[in-house]
């Protein structure tokens, strides 16, 4: 009895299994028609639940992918970032880059999900879109060629190269000299990223948008710096003084010129003080200086060497501004035009060798190195005095004017020389004035000079010269 019911278990078991086996080969051979069906009614379109940035493009084409994508595009391109500098600005668009979806990329991308050469990964792919979405994020293009040519041009308008410090010493003067600077050009990656990521900000805006950023700069420094150069502590700028020439004559320009020029290069020693005189040596035809006015015996008259105290007041106001401190100064006989041309009365420096000279002291602890610039076309000099600056703070205030006498009647003298009914200005009139301004120096907060300068300067008479020739 026991083994009658075996056998009828093991018969029963054994048509379950083929049973089984069947429905499992007829499910196998149902699914793959199903799946061939499926594949073959969407052999030109997206499997359903394929999303793309999260648009459904199940049943869609190729072409659907690609043509939603490039509409997109045509609001990126007009999407645009404008970089600003100091001097200039540039916008950059998305349209100058070709930035934008890769629709060709995505539209690929979208269709080939659930067509590789693995079946079961197709059917994997397939079912898990059917049955739970996939959704492909987005891919993005631009030309980087094109954001580079965009980025040389403006690097090329906003770049600054460094310069080098120049600094030539030959028999005791400074023959060639430049301070070197730093350059600057665009940080060309931090640039790049922000175009980019700036971009990637306005992808999900669907109107054109302009955002402004500043340009990224970077600091280029020189190869050859100021210490590499001397020893001597020629760094920077401690001082300037300028002052204009305006209606001089001819040959007071030239001895401006060749005055300024003689002076140019000099190193004054740390301790040492400056004499001009000393410095700029014999003035006269001789030394090759012409005749202009200068003030002589109470009168203005043609004289070798006429315009050197433009440039002894000139280098006097550099010196003032530097913080150094004057040893001698004197102030001219009468209020010179010049001298007022940029700047109220008073600041001025006359020089007559080898009486009346104008000196201050070098006490930054470093050479103090003259420069001095000599501009023929608006007729301005300019003296720049370079050391170490060591926390000077330099306070100079305007000129107080404490009286005034006006000029006395012109007086005309009978000449001669000239031709009857001939009149010739030779002296030229101005008002008398008492005049001082003060100067206050202080370094590290403490006050190491205060200084007054003071100007009586005496009315003075228009000369003219009446013909008397027949």
């Amino acid at each position: 009895m026991g083994s009658q019911h075996k056998l009828i278990f093991n018969k029963i078991l054994k048509g379950f299994f083929w049973f089984g086996l069947g429905a499992i080969i007829g499910l196998f051979f149902f699914v793959s028609f199903l799946l061939i069906f499926y594949q073959k009614s969407h052999k030109n379109l997206i499997y359903s639940g394929i999303y793309v940035d999260g648009i459904d493009f199940g049943g869609k084409t190729q072409s659907d992918i690609k043509n939603y994508f490039s509409q997109k595009n045509l609001t990126l391109g007009k999407h645009a970032i404008e970089f600003s500098a100091p001097t200039i600005s540039a916008t950059i668009s998305g349209q100058q880059i070709d930035f934008g979806y890769d629709e060709d990329l995505l539209a690929q991308q979208g269709f080939l999900i659930g067509r590789s050469d693995n079946q079961l990964s197709n059917i994997y792919h397939i079912l898990s879109a059917y049955f739970s979405g996939i959704n492909l994020p987005p891919s993005f293009h631009y030309s980087p060629d094109k954001l580079d040519s965009l980025l040389s041009q403006l690097n090329k308008e906003t770049e600054i190269p460094p310069v080098n410090a120049l600094f030539t010493f030959e028999n005791g003067r400074v023959t060639a000299f430049s301070l070197s600077h730093n350059g600057q050009a665009v940080d060309m990656p931090k640039l790049k990223k922000q175009v980019y990521d700036k971009m990637m900000s306005l992808v999900t805006i669907d109107k054109p948008m302009r955002i402004t950023r500043k340009v990224p700069i970077v600091i280029v420094k020189p190869a050859v710096t100021n210490d590499n150069v001397n020893s001597f502590g020629i760094r920077e700028l401690i001082g300037e003084g300028t002052s204009l020439f305006q209606h001089s004559i001819e040959n007071r320009i030239y001895n401006i010129s060749l005055a300024a020029g003689r002076l140019n290069g000099i190193l004054i020693p740390p301790g040492d003080v400056f004499s001009f005189n000393k410095a700029l040596g014999d003035v006269s035809s001789f030394t090759g200086y012409k005749q202009a006015y200068v003030i002589e015996n109470g009168r203005t008259v043609l004289g070798d060497g006429g315009g050197v105290c433009q440039v002894s007041t000139t280098l006097f106001r550099a010196a003032l501004n530097a913080g150094l401190p004057i040893i001698e100064r004197n102030a001219h006989a009468y209020r010179v035009g010049y001298y007022e041309q940029d700047s109220g009365p008073g600041i001025d420096a006359a020089v007559y060798s080898p009486s009346v000279d104008l000196k201050f002291k070098n006490d930054t602890g470093n050479h103090v190195l003259i420069q001095s610039y000599v501009d023929t076309i608006n007729l301005r000099l300019t003296f720049d005095l370079y050391s170490t600056k060591d926390n000077r703070e330099v306070i100079i205030n305007q000129p107080v004017i404490l009286s005034e006498t006006p000029a006395p009647p012109p007086l005309y003298q009978d000449d001669p020389v000239l031709f009857k009914g001939v009149v010739r200005q030779v002296d030229f009139a101005a008002n008398g004035a008492s005049v001082y301004f003060t100067r206050i120096v202080k370094k590290d907060g403490k006050v190491i000079l205060n200084d007054k300068f003071t100007s009586n300067y005496r009315p003075w008479q228009a000369i003219f010269l009446r013909g008397t020739k027949e």
